[in-house]
């Protein structure tokens, strides 16, 4: 297995939480950091690494509003707790952004797999928390269709 097939990550649905847009939007993150990875071993340019970064964090954004907005309409008991590990991700893509428009070699191999592996350990614990009151939530919907 090459370094480039070795340090990428590609979505599984072990990670789904059977929303169709959360998972979507899962999966386009692990294609942004595989995106990252590659341009890491390319070598690519600091403006081309801070694009990405951006659009990691951009997206990130997106991602968790588009969760966070779930949660908070089905009444999610540990939705505080919750957003506040979302906005650390959030927090960090942008310390490293800062770091990269500083010194492109402040961007190590390393500084993005931790990064990416925080979303991986994200979504494998707290994300998976979320799931099975979720489906409570549609079952009960689902037996009880609002007139």
């Amino acid at each position: 297995m090459s370094q480039k097939e070795e340090n990428k990550m590609e979505w599984d649905p072990k990670y789904g939480v059977d929303i169709e847009e959360i998972d979507n939007h899962q999966k386009k993150m692990f294609e942004l950091f595989n995106m990252l990875i590659d341009l890491k071993l390319e070598k690519g340019e600091a403006k081309a690494f801070a694009g990405l970064i951006s659009d990691i964090n951009d997206y990130g954004k997106l991602f968790f509003a588009s969760e966070e907005r779930i949660l908070k309409k089905k009444g999610y008991p540990d939705y505080e707790t919750h957003i506040k590990k979302h906005r650390k991700f959030i927090k960090n893509t942008i310390n490293l952004r800062r770091e990269i428009v500083e010194d492109v070699d402040n961007l190590t191999m390393e500084s993005i797999l931790e990064l990416r592996d925080w979303l991986v350990k994200h979504i494998e614990e707290s994300d998976s928390k979320y799931t099975p009151f979720l489906r409570i939530h549609q079952y009960i919907e689902d037996v009880n269709p609002k007139k």
